[in-house]
């Protein structure tokens, strides 16, 4: 079966499998409601720049530094910085040089076209960013590091979403602020970040004024990370191995995700400093780590709460995450085919706790 046809295979059985579902969590699918982007054409909000919490107005009034680069053209600029980085991109550490604004696909399997899945106000993300109007997700099609045990792996590997364009993408993000989400958060925004950059600076003008979150696998380039300084409000890294060979053999031969991820880590905080949440209880900016527990020792835990522990502030935010299951190939590797056990994710706690780790996130299984 050839390419295309192979993922317009994947993507029929995925819209057959979810046209039952709410179109609140699938809008861009066929045959469900959208609302048109047209929030594009809203007038901006006379306090524009600053937000105030419904759930205690006066605890927190935050002004996205993004603001600052759009009013100087600085935002706009950088974000064609990153589109031109797409005649050879280099955008994640794959590097593959491939043109992709000529319509070429790189690694990731992504042109210069965007595909996006879906977008949603989600509550399955950390409490902080969830709040009561949930995280303003977009899911972006498409990823360059490829897990064999993705749990996107339709969206990510399998090509589900729609095309749109740089106007679609700002209007989602004033769409999503209109409904009451506490955030925009970009997932798997690596191979899209021209477009990510692009989109904010329009609808900044048009009245945006939430926290950007980058939602990342963490294996990222330290000269786009400095693209993006002053623009993301928050990282919410993955930290995943600490063995390069494991990232080899399940993250389609990322051998030196260890090395790129932990370079990529310091330079987050650096720009953002640690994740605290504010008088709301809501995350504004900051560093968020994302480690996911897996069977048999193959995402190294402690090696990875150790070097955290090590190099980074002793308060970083870091979640340790129990919901590791076997999804897309992982049956076909035995190490990973199971669910971890409850000692497996006890030692972890223990271990980020005899490390000196102060600011944990265990949400997971009962201890």
């Amino acid at each position: 079966m050839k390419k295309q046809s192979r993922r317009q295979f994947v993507k029929s059985c995925f819209y057959l499998t979810i046209s039952g579902l709410c179109p609140l969590f699938f809008p861009l699918q066929a045959g469900c409601k959208q609302e048109k982007p047209s929030s594009l054409s809203d007038k901006p909000d006379k306090d524009k720049g600053r937000i105030k919490t419904r759930e205690s107005p006066g605890d927190v009034d935050f002004e996205p530094s993004y603001l600052r680069l759009h009013k100087t053209g600085e935002l706009k600029k950088r974000g064609e910085e990153l589109w031109n980085i797409m005649k050879a991109c280099n955008l994640c550490p794959r590097q593959c040089g491939i043109n992709r604004i000529d319509g070429n696909e790189g690694f990731c399997q992504s042109s210069s076209q965007l595909e996006i899945s879906s977008y949603h106000p989600h509550f399955g993300e950390e409490r902080p960013l969830v709040g009561r109007g949930g995280s303003g997700t977009i899911f972006l099609t498409n990823c360059g590091l490829r897990c064999v045990f993705c749990i996107n792996w339709e969206i990510n590997q399998g090509g589900i979403g729609k095309t749109r364009n740089i106007g679609d993408l700002a209007g989602m993000m004033l769409h999503l602020q209109k409904s009451g989400c506490h955030n925009i958060n970009f997932v798997t925004p690596t191979h899209y970040s021209p477009h990510i950059v692009l989109a904010v600076d329009m609808a900044a003008e048009k009245g945006l004024r939430l926290p950007l979150v980058y939602n990342t696998c963490g294996w990222e380039r330290l000269e786009i990370l400095k693209k993006l300084d002053g623009i993301i409000d928050i990282y919410l890294p993955d930290f995943k191995y600490s063995d390069g060979k494991m990232a080899a053999k399940y993250s389609s031969d990322a051998k030196d995700y260890p090395e790129i991820t932990k370079a990529a880590l310091l330079e987050m905080n650096r720009q953002v400093g640690v994740a605290r949440p504010a008088g709301d209880g809501l995350m504004y900016r900051g560093l968020m780590i994302r480690h996911l527990v897996m069977p048999n020792g193959v995402s190294g835990t402690k090696e990875v709460i150790g070097w955290i522990a090590e190099n980074l502030p002793k308060d970083t935010y870091l979640n340790i995450m129990s919901q590791y299951r076997p999804m897309y190939k992982a049956v076909d590797y035995p190490e990973i085919s199971r669910r971890i056990s409850r000692k497996e994710f006890s030692d972890a706690i223990e271990w980020a706790k005899a490390a000196g780790l102060t600011n944990l996130d265990t949400q997971g299984m009962p201890l």
